[in-house]
């Protein structure tokens, strides 16, 4: 399954909640959250897969049932792709760092906001300020 982005990112995070150190086989998860209307499915067929519903739908590939893509019900103006997909992901440093009450604790990254569950829906759009500043 191949994917494309045709904007940058809005924001880039690593999560360390159980579902996504489960799904990922490893101890965080990486996403780049980016314009819906700039993420475009370019071969394959994803499918629902991994933890699901009724507020995450995961997206895999097909074929080697990788976790590709997540839609979030009723965030429908974004998507959060997997930056390790692409065949250069040096780009996807986390900006922020989530559910940090379930990291592991010899886990560290470069992440400039730590929270302990999410960020409130609020404080979006002032992180996805300061993360544009940074590109």
């Amino acid at each position: 399954m191949r994917v494309e982005i045709a904007a940058p990112p809005v924001l880039t995070a690593a999560c360390h909640c159980r579902g996504c150190q489960r799904m990922s086989a490893s101890a965080f998860s990486l996403t780049a959250m980016v314009p819906a209307e700039a993420f475009k499915v370019l071969e394959g067929e994803p499918v629902k897969g991994g933890i699901h519903g009724p507020t995450l739908d995961h997206y895999c590939c097909a074929t080697c049932k990788s976790w590709v893509f997540t839609r979030i019900v009723g965030f429908d103006a974004f998507v959060n792709v997997r930056p390790t997909m692409f065949d250069d992901p040096k780009w996807s440093r986390p900006f922020i760092e989530t559910m940090t009450r379930d990291k592991l604790p010899w886990v560290t990254t470069p992440a400039e906001f730590r929270y302990e569950a999410f960020p409130e829906m609020e404080e979006l759009q002032k992180l996805m300020d300061e993360f544009a500043a940074t590109l």
